[in-house]
């Protein structure tokens, strides 16, 4: 792992909700609002741009928890950008805060822990609950 952030580093992406990213189950729209899943799947995907950097060749992250808050919708066609900052680097352990906005309009924020192990490890826990 390489060490090349400290507490305090932030990263930043956009995305453009989509008519995939609205909350639907089994087919049904349940509202035109950015989803708890795919907010939750861009988050991770935002944190993780640091594991992405940290990790060597032989190494793989997987994250450990995810936490949001809604504060305020964010509707289709919106571009929302997603703030990370790293709240918290133990061994191989990355955790950070997040912030997703619409403009200046807080849509949620909420917590994405990772861990960066050797690629090994990861196949050793496959197989130890593969059938």
């Amino acid at each position: 792992m390489k060490p090349l952030f400290n507490v305090g580093d932030e990263t930043q992406l956009t995305f453009a909700v989509n008519e995939s990213d609205l909350a639907a189950f089994n087919g049904e729209r349940v509202h035109p609002f950015y989803s708890t899943f795919s907010l939750g799947r861009d988050a991770e995907w935002t944190c993780r741009q640091f594991v992405l950097q940290m990790k060597e060749e032989d190494e793989e992250g997987i994250g450990t928890f995810l936490n949001i808050k809604h504060a305020s919708p964010a509707l289709l066609g919106e571009k929302v950008t997603i703030t990370a900052k790293i709240i918290r680097l133990e061994g191989n352990s990355i955790d950070c805060d997040f912030w997703v906005h619409a403009g200046e309009r807080l849509v949620a924020q909420g917590e994405q822990g990772q861990k960066i192990l050797k690629k090994e490890k990861v196949q050793r826990l496959i197989e130890q609950i593969t059938p």
